[in-house]
């Protein structure tokens, strides 16, 4: 592997990056990352100028519990678009190329399905960790400009939704290799709600103190682990009094959490994307094409 660059060593890799970022959902997904981050700057400016001349100089507190709401918000809208980009990418990664007879002629050539399958995982979790990297940049950029924040550790945070966006490529493309492409990205994307829907009602059920809720979060989160990723990530992005305070009071809302992710989560979740990558490859090896 010593004097390759990457894209010799990994030419799928590089083909699939290169066919994601020219088709247009991405080029559509750009435009409106900038709409979206525009319309951002100027609420974001407009609500955080109310608030701050309501409250005060005395009421410090107040104003950094706003500008930390009104980031995460926007940071989840950011992670979202990005989920769904994941999504779209790996569900058809693997239907569309057989129905096409792309794949038969790619696998003509000496590469294994499983070196091609790792391959087009790799491009499409660059692409997508990308894409997350350079929005969340960019708003806490704005969020800085305006508020003066700054949030508890954006490597950690960035750390965590790569993770997520991993699980969610590894799903994808185990679906694609059983799925048409519409199934796959619909299968996906209702596991992607379920996950989010079950981190509601462990969040409500820890505040009522029902142990029935909280189990059934629990469970759902180890069967897919994408909420509770971004309640870990989100944890890092507050303002680091807000977030002291979040983990001090036990409270919550349905957008972030109040606690890191725990080590036993992020090993799952590894382990996780792994394993289902793993099925991906061995169910696309024993597919007639």
């Amino acid at each position: 592997m010593s004097g390759l660059s990457v894209p010799t060593a990994l030419p799928v890799t590089r083909v699939s990056m290169r066919e994601a970022v020219s088709r247009r959902l991405v080029l559509i997904g750009v435009l409106l990352s900038m709409a979206f981050l525009a319309l951002y700057a100027f609420g974001f400016a407009a609500l955080y100028d109310s608030v701050a001349a309501e409250a005060g100089s005395d009421a410090r507190t107040d104003v950094a519990f706003a500008a930390t709401i009104i980031t995460v918000l926007g940071l989840f809208i950011v992670r979202f678009l990005a989920a769904l980009l994941a999504i779209f990418l790996s569900s058809s990664a693997i239907a569309t190329e057989i129905d096409s007879g792309l794949l038969h002629a790619v696998l003509a050539r000496p590469l294994s399905r499983t070196s091609w399958l790792a391959q087009r995982w790799l491009a499409f979790a660059l692409v997508t960790v990308g894409y997350v990297l350079l929005m969340t940049t960019a708003l806490l950029a704005i969020a800085n400009g305006v508020a003066g924040y700054v949030p508890l550790d954006v490597g950690r945070a960035m750390a965590v939704l790569s993770l997520e966006l991993a699980v969610l490529l590894s799903v994808g493309l185990l679906a694609s290799t059983t799925w048409s492409a519409v199934t796959s990205g619909v299968v996906t994307f209702c596991l992607f709600g379920v996950a989010w829907l079950a981190g509601i009602i462990e969040l409500i059920g820890e505040q009522v103190r029902n142990q029935a809720m909280q189990l059934a979060g629990v469970v759902t989160s180890l069967v897919m682990p994408s909420d509770a990723l971004w309640r870990g990530a989100s944890f890092y992005l507050q303002s680091p009094a807000v977030a002291i305070m979040g983990r001090q009071s036990g409270g919550g809302n349905p957008f972030a959490g109040t606690a890191p992710p725990t080590t036993t989560l992020v090993v799952w979740s590894i382990g996780y994307a792994v394993v289902l990558l793993a099925l991906a490859a061995w169910r696309l090896g024993r597919r007639d094409l």
